[in-house]
């Protein structure tokens, strides 16, 4: 049985940081590409953060810069640093795989 728990979300004021983190079991982390997605209100799901089991990490534009996507293979946890944070930044954020086989049920991070 596979789950994807993710924690770490919390409101913040603009320019703050979080971390959210994923725990995986009944996949390990090491063995899949791994990303972060964010569904904003009224707006469609965006993957935001997305790492290759060879550790290649990869950045939709606007975070560029900002957010870190980063895992720990012994723990099986995959990372999302966030730093200078803005509103545009709220939403829901999902860790899941690539392909999209396993979804976690999201944390809700707002930046006001």
């Amino acid at each position: 049985h596979v789950q994807l728990v993710e924690s770490g979300g919390d409101s913040v004021q603009a320019g703050g940081s979080l971390r959210l983190s994923c725990a995986a079991s009944g996949i390990f982390v090491s063995e899949y590409q791994m990303a972060w997605f964010r569904q904003a209100p009224a707006k469609e799901r965006q993957r935001v953060a997305w790492m290759t089991n060879f550790d290649s990490t990869h950045y939709t534009g606007s975070v560029e810069g900002r957010f870190t996507i980063s895992k720990d293979n012994a723990k099986n946890i995959l990372y999302l640093q966030m730093d200078d944070l803005k509103p545009e930044d709220t939403g829901v954020y999902y860790c899941a795989t690539v392909r999209g086989e396993y979804w976690g049920q999201g944390t809700q991070v707002t930046v006001s």
